[in-house]
């Protein structure tokens, strides 16, 4: 199988799709690899380490999608990477379908085979391919709020951990996933004053035994989370339901209830968001303010730290680009059943029942 690997152009991006010692499998395993110049140079990775792996460099996008039977990426396909694609091309990347109606309809024309990391099933139906950015998404955003806390930027000139004599902030964790789990216990290393909210009470109970004294949990209802926005310096949205949009937790007369320059860091954003005020931001200009909330809303949060994020998510999606491409996607989907979870899109029809249900339309099967 021909494997391409192009520089992602999503602004803000740092990450890539493939790390050199996968290159070395496939290329050892009778595969080619393509990877485009500078694909790695975001996340400190050099064409030559590539190179000496086996890899041919290309000088454009162009060369990638024009020869590869499968591509393997980070991010969405953007608008000029769309027009490259080709019929029953399989491309493995995040989609997130469900946030944007345009970018479906545009892949749906493109008749291409999309393989979305964000619904692939592992055995025991956890999402391995979601697991590590949720992990890195879920710890910057402690980071990213205690920055934006701060006065000059807006927030109400808050040190999460207090001082001696002065509270610490309050923390509000909408969602007690992965996400809402890292985010945590790196609030509570801050020493902050951190509540986790959901739904699942099988969850909070296991929460409430893994976490220090400084983290409580609380049943997410409608009445609590109004509760808690009166309360809250910081809050984090953390809720997902894989391949669907993300429920609406907030909405626009909520905001009302909170203090003047707190903030909020919608994780969820890339499905669509948990507040009715939330709309994509970039790294480049990550906030904005609505009612005197600060709200941050970046849809790619662990790119900005391309390294770290591009080895935990290539240690995850390697193994089935390794698979696909030995097997055949039919055959790796045949021995691996969550494997199959991931295709959301063939031949210009929506498999994925989640995202044609978000788009009111009925999934067909992979044939």
């Amino acid at each position: 199988m021909i494997v391409g690997v192009p520089r992602e152009i999503k602004q803000d991006e740092y990450r890539v799709g493939m790390l050199p010692v996968g290159v070395e499998e496939l290329t050892r395993a009778g595969h080619r690899v393509l990877v485009e110049a500078g694909a790695g140079q975001g996340s400190g990775i050099p064409d030559e380490e590539y190179a000496i792996q086996g890899a041919e460099i290309v000088e454009s996008a162009e060369e990638v999608y024009s020869q590869a039977e499968m591509v393997v990426k980070v991010k969405e396909p953007q608008p000029a990477e769309i027009e490259l694609l080709r019929p029953e091309q399989i491309v493995f990347t995040y989609f997130h379908f469900a946030a944007d109606e345009g970018l479906t309809k545009a892949v749906q024309q493109s008749r291409i085979t999309a393989v979305a990391y964000e619904t692939l099933r592992g055995p025991t139906g956890n999402l391995p391919c979601l697991t590590p950015m949720s992990e890195v998404a879920g710890r910057m955003s402690i980071q990213e709020g205690a920055k934006y806390l701060e006065s000059p930027q807006l927030g109400r000139g808050i040190l999460l951990g207090g001082v001696p004599g002065v509270p610490p902030a309050h923390i509000v964790i909408l969602g007690g996933g992965v996400v809402g789990k890292n985010a945590a216990q790196i609030a509570a290393g801050f020493q902050a004053d951190v509540v986790i909210m959901d739904i699942n009470v099988d969850r909070l109970r296991y929460l409430e035994d893994i976490m220090p004294a400084n983290v409580n949990t609380l049943f997410s209802d409608r009445h609590n989370i109004r509760e808690q926005l009166r309360l809250a310096d910081l809050v984090v949205g953390a809720v997902l339901i894989p391949g669907a949009r993300a429920p609406m937790l907030v909405t626009a007369s909520d905001l009302e209830l909170m203090k003047p320059g707190a903030v909020i860091i919608d994780v969820c954003i890339d499905q669509g968001g948990c507040l009715e005020t939330s709309r994509p931001t970039t790294h480049s200009d990550p906030t904005y303010v609505v009612d005197g909330i600060v709200h941050y809303c970046v849809t790619n949060m662990p790119g900005a730290v391309g390294r770290t994020s591009t080895y935990a998510l290539c240690n995850v999606t390697f193994p089935y680009v390794h698979r696909i491409a030995n097997l055949g996607l039919r055959e790796a989907c045949a021995q691996d059943a969550g494997l199959s979870e991931a295709i959301n899109m063939h031949n210009g029809h929506i498999v994925n029942k989640a995202v044609a249900e978000t788009f009111g339309a009925e999934a067909t099967d992979f044939e």
